[in-house]
């Protein structure tokens, strides 16, 4: 078998396999791992205390539990579960040769696309129930057992479902890597190049794509809400009859989140589109044999890619609880003087 020294595709029976976590190559392997250890495991510990905190804060703030809330802390969970594959990246880019066992080769990067999976379908259902609760007239957050039961579980299934080739196709092989040494690793091996190409579209069309818009499509509607909202009060406060329409309501809060939910998507979107466009140049390597992806290459945009599941608490924490913040740091909030008397805010049109 013919193996260039420096490449990071292992050709077997004709076809390349890549070699992921799995470093073959590295003239300075000592000094390199530490430093992607210190970075990763960084990533990681910041990850764990910030969902940790920010599903406290929600817990706290929010003592009313309510379906919102519930879909909030579900994504806390799924960051969580994303980030619990770090030691095993970090075990891999030590021993080089994969030495987990298949039961954790099956595991690593389903986990890690199921759990990205979780987080942005769970950011759309929750603009679709704020939506919804606008649109039934919910000026108060309600829980709604079975609704958010079917909800987390359709979630986590079809996030489970949609990933399950990728827990299938991973496999160990062992191969030579020099004349005297072989070595195994934990590559991904479709029965065909066909179910690979189908698979990698549909996946970034239903888990990046769609959930996406979704979002967007749930913003642009509470917008118009709320210009609507905002034109019946100026008929109002020109005695202009307004007829007999449905008066929705929009809350500041309801307007906040849907902010918090753009930035992070916008966020998602930005830090996932990485890891979305290396596997497609994984993919065309096999039709293209000039292109050469490290895996040097991809451990840093996973890395890159994990570190959204640090950020992402962090921006909803400030977005959502900029007095707690406050607080938090200042020990006190400063409340700004009022001039002269102001109409309340359901006489605005907006509830607090």
């Amino acid at each position: 078998m013919d193996i260039k020294h420096r490449t990071h595709f292992l050709h077997l029976r004709n076809f390349t396999y890549f070699s992921f976590f799995s470093e073959l190559r590295h003239s300075d392997h000592v000094a390199t791992t530490i430093v992607e250890t210190l970075v990763i495991s960084t990533i990681f510990m910041i990850s764990v205390a910030a969902n940790a905190g920010a599903a406290a804060l929600v817990t706290w703030e929010r003592r009313l539990l309510a379906s919102k809330t519930i879909l909030t802390l579900n994504l806390f969970v799924a960051d969580l579960l994303f980030v619990s594959m770090i030691p095993l990246i970090v075990a891999v880019r030590w021993t080089v040769s994969w030495t987990l066992g298949y039961a954790a080769c099956h595991t690593v990067l389903y986990v890690v696309c199921m759990s990205g999976c979780v987080t942005i379908t769970t950011l759309a259902s929750i603009s679709v129930e704020r939506v919804q609760a606008i649109l039934q007239l919910q000026t108060v957050p309600t829980l709604n057992p079975r609704m958010v039961t079917a909800t987390l579980t359709f979630i986590w299934a079809f996030s489970a479902l949609t990933c399950i080739p990728l827990s299938l196709f991973f496999t160990v092989m062992e191969v030579d890597f020099t004349e005297k040494e072989r070595v195994h690793i934990c590559t991904l091996k479709w029965p065909d190049t066909t179910g690979e190409i189908v698979w990698n579209v549909a996946f970034t069309a239903l888990c990046f794509l769609l959930p996406g818009l979704t979002i967007v499509a749930s913003y642009s509607k509470i917008l118009q809400i709320a210009k609507s909202c905002k034109r019946r009060l100026q008929h109002r406060d020109s005695n202009s009859p307004v007829g007999d329409s449905i008066e929705y309501q929009v809350s500041r809060q309801d307007i906040r989140l849907f902010r918090t939910l753009l930035v992070l998507v916008l966020s998602f979107l930005i830090m996932w589109s990485p890891i979305f466009i290396i596997t497609f140049f994984i993919l065309a390597r096999n039709f293209l044999g000039h292109l050469q992806v490290s895996s040097t290459t991809f451990f840093w945009v996973v890395t890159f890619t994990l570190a959204n599941s640090a950020l992402n608490p962090i921006l909803y924490s400030v977005c959502q609880f900029k007095n707690s913040w406050r607080r938090l740091c200042c020990g006190s909030v400063v409340t700004p003087l009022r001039k002269g008397p102001q109409a309340s805010p359901r006489a605005q049109g907006v509830h607090p």
